[in-house]
C-alpha cells in the first residue's frame, strides 16, 4: 500500500479547504471526484494528480482506489455516497475518512465494524467541525465524570451554510432525533429548549439533530444524549416551517424540488459576512446523582475548521497513527487532540 491520500469531493467547497489545508501540512493529495473537467481545473494550477471516478460505477471507483492509503471523502450527501465508497475501501484496503454529519450515516458505518477490522481499515466519518470539536469535548467532560448518564451539547455562531451542507439537512427537514438509553429516537424538531452559556449568560436553544447523537455515544459510552442549537430568529423560523409543513416537505417531489433549489446557494460562503465568525460549543454530562461536569469551547468558523481538522487526521493516518474498525476522533486521537489547533480554547464551567 502506497502512502497516498485522495480527497474525493475535492471540487466542493469543504474539499477545497480540505485540499488546501492537506498542502499546507506538506501532503500531496491526489484529487478525486465525478466531473473530470472541474477535476482538471482545479489540480492544474495545484501540481496534483487527479482521478475521475463515479461512485456507481463500481469497478472504476476501485481502480482509482488501488494504490491509495487513506480516502477522505467529502461529497455529500453521505447518504447517498458514504456506503459506495465504503465498500469500495473494503474491497482495496484503503482507510475511510469522511466529513459527514448524518446520524444515519454514521449509525451504518459503526454496523461495518467487524468488515472494517477483518479488512484491518479505519472506518471514521465526521473528522470536519461536526463532530472533531464535540467529540473531543464529550471525551473530556466525560473524563471528568466517570459513570455520566446523560449528555447534552449546545453550538452557537453558525452563519452560512454550504451546497453540500444545505443538501444534507433537507433529508432530516420533518424531525429531529435525540439518544435515549442508547437508543436513537425521533423527537419533534425543535421541542425540547435548555439554557446553555456560550460564554455571555445563558441562551435558550432549541434541539437539532447533530451528528454527535451519533458519535459521542461511541467515544464516550454516555446513554442518553441531546443536541440544541442557539435560538435565532432564522432557526425559529425555518423549526415553525418545520413543524408545519416538514411532513410535506419530507415528501419525495418536495425533496426533489428543494434539492434544485440548493444550487441556488454561493459556492463559497466565506464571502459572506459570518466568514471569521469563531464557534462555541458547550457540552453538559450529568451522572445518576445529578451531578454536572460542564465545559465550553471556542474553535475558527465551521467551515475553515472542517479543512484543518480533517487533514490533520488524514496526515495521522497516513503515518499510521490509527485504529482499525468503526472510530471516532475523540476515542483515537483523545479528548486534548482538538486543543493542538490555533484559535481553539476550552474552559471547564462546572
Amino acid at each position: 500500500m502506497s502512502d497516498s491520500l485522495m480527497i474525493y469531493g475535492a471540487t466542493g467547497y469543504s474539499g477545497k479547504l480540505l485540499v488546501h489545508a492537506a498542502m499546507a501540512l506538506g501532503m500531496r493529495p491526489v484529487l478525486g471526484g465525478r466531473d473530470d473537467a472541474k477535476l482538471a481545473a482545479l489540480a492544474g494550477p495545484l501540481g496534483l494528480q487527479y482521478r475521475c471516478a463515479h461512485l456507481a460505477d463500481v469497478d472504476g471507483l476501485r481502480a482509482a482506489l488501488r494504490d491509495i492509503a487513506v480516502v477522505l471523502h467529502a461529497a455529500g450527501p453521505f447518504s447517498e455516497t458514504a456506503r459506495p465508497m465504503v465498500d469500495a475501501c473494503l474491497h482495496t484496503g484503503t482507510h475511510y475518512l469522511d466529513i459527514s454529519a448524518e446520524i444515519r450515516v454514521i449509525e451504518a458505518l459503526a454496523a461495518r465494524d467487524a468488515e472494517a477490522r477483518r479488512r484491518k481499515i479505519m472506518v471514521m466519518p465526521a473528522v470536519g467541525f461536526d463532530v472533531v470539536p464535540s467529540d473531543c469535548l464529550a471525551a473530556h467532560v466525560s473524563r471528568r465524570l466517570p459513570g455520566a448518564r446523560e449528555l447534552a451539547f449546545g453550538v452557537t455562531c453558525f452563519r452560512f451554510i454550504s451546497c453540500g451542507s444545505a443538501k444534507t439537512l433537507l433529508e432530516a427537514i420533518d424531525y429531529g432525533v435525540v439518544r435515549r438509553d442508547g437508543v436513537i429516537t425521533r423527537v419533534p424538531l425543535g421541542s425540547l429548549q435548555r439554557p446553555f452559556d456560550y460564554g455571555d449568560g445563558p441562551r435558550t436553544s432549541y434541539n437539532i439533530s447533530w451528528g454527535d447523537v451519533a458519535s459521542a455515544y461511541y467515544t464516550t459510552g454516555i446513554p442518553t444524549i441531546e443536541t440544541y442549537h442557539e435560538t435565532t430568529p432564522l432557526l425559529q423560523a425555518v423549526l415553525l416551517a418545520c413543524r408545519s409543513f416538514g411532513w410535506l416537505l419530507g415528501t419525495a417531489p418536495w425533496q426533489a424540488v428543494l434539492r434544485a433549489e440548493t444550487v441556488l446557494l454561493p459556492q463559497d460562503p466565506s464571502n459572506g459576512a459570518g466568514a471569521a465568525t469563531p464557534m462555541v460549543i458547550v457540552a453538559e454530562a450529568r451522572d445518576g446523582s445529578n451531578r454536572l461536569a460542564s465545559a465550553r469551547l471556542r474553535t475558527p468558523e465551521a467551515y475553515a475548521f472542517t479543512g484543518t481538522t480533517g487533514s490533520a487526521i488524514a496526515r495521522r493516518a497516513l503515518q499510521g497513527d490509527l485504529e482499525v474498525g468503526f472510530q471516532t476522533p475523540g476515542r483515537v486521537y483523545g479528548a486534548d487532540f482538538v486543543l493542538s489547533f490555533a484559535g481553539v480554547s476550552r474552559e471547564d464551567l462546572v
